[in-house]
């Protein structure tokens, strides 16, 4: 049929898994983290939030997998972006619902095509991009 399209999405055991081995990562650095993945269309698939992990940065973990799911582009893309080329866009973009434009959320391609994405918060920018090889 001419009018449908064929999308891949992530599968629950791929996200679960990917959740765990965020989770490891963040227990060898000693750093409790929140971790979120989502399916192609930016909806939770999975989730955690490690003990220790404060409550503010879930919001942030769930924000940061949608913004880089909506973009298709890891989420520190955007605050270079936005500072080297367009710096007025730095204060409408906050305004953006569910927009998280720092280091942390990468999206989850499969194929060349995104299935879904990952966001991680709760240490220092550095540690949440060091997630990249998880995707």
């Amino acid at each position: 049929m001419a009018n449908v399209i064929d999308k891949k999405s992530i599968s629950a055991a791929l996200a679960q898994a990917m959740v765990e081995a965020a989770a490891k990562e963040a227990e060898a650095i000693g750093v409790p983290m929140a971790i979120s993945v989502c399916d192609e269309a930016g909806h939770p698939k999975v989730f955690l939030r490690m003990d220790g992990a404060a409550l503010l940065v879930v919001g942030v973990a769930i924000k940061k997998a949608r913004t880089a799911c909506a973009g298709e582009v890891p989420t520190d893309i955007w605050s270079a972006y936005i500072e080297e080329h367009e710096p007025e866009l730095a204060v409408s973009i906050a305004h953006v619902e569910d927009m998280m434009i720092i280091g942390g959320g990468f999206p989850i391609m499969v194929d060349s095509q995104m299935v879904g994405a990952i966001g991680v918060s709760g240490g220092a920018v550095p540690e949440a991009v060091s997630y990249t090889h998880l995707r």
